[in-house]
């Protein structure tokens, strides 16, 4: 016979396998999707992607890391790098020259990715700290320091679309 507590467990199990069958069958059906077309607009919303390099070393490193996890690992560091980006796109922007509507789309269709990614990471679940540090050292050194310059957000739409296409292969990896 069950107690209370064991159904209460039971029902907490199943709810959890279920979250994580829904984000499994999200990511293969609909994060390539959105990807795609963040991708793009990001492309379309200003001109050539400028080929000066980023005072910021991408982390290479924290990818291969990450290619090895568990699969509510990598579903937390999709998560957390997209909100990541999310959080540099909120700074000052008067200097930038893309299309207005491209780059509100493009940041519509990012906040939609967090949203669903957000429903399959459980919020007790810590974010990578060296990710963070990693933004918070291309917001400082980038962005700060060229005073949000044109420049500037030309180099962070350069490392952003890097990101995105890194977080793109790990998601097809995933499945």
């Amino acid at each position: 016979m069950y107690t209370m507590q064991s159904w209460t467990c039971i029902f907490l199990i199943i709810c959890s396998m279920q979250s994580v069958c829904h984000c499994c069958d999200w990511i293969r059906h609909h994060y390539g999707h959105l990807s795609a077309e963040y991708l793009s607009l990001l492309d379309q919303m200003g001109g050539d992607i400028t080929k000066q390099d980023a005072p910021v070393f991408f982390p290479t490193s924290l990818y291969r890391h990450i290619d090895d996890a568990e699969f509510e690992d990598q579903v937390r560091f999709l998560k957390e790098t997209i909100y990541q980006i999310t959080k540099l796109f909120d700074g000052n922007m008067k200097s930038v020259t893309w299309d207005k509507k491209n780059l509100d789309d493009f940041l519509n269709i990012l906040e939609r990715q967090l949203e669903n990614l957000n429903s399959c990471v459980s919020p007790s679940m810590k974010p990578e700290r060296r990710l963070k540090r990693y933004f918070k050292k291309l917001n400082r050194k980038v962005l700060r320091k060229m005073n949000y310059s044109a420049q500037a957000w030309e180099l962070i739409r350069k490392e952003t679309k890097r990101h995105l296409q890194r977080l793109d292969i790990l998601a097809a990896q995933m499945y």
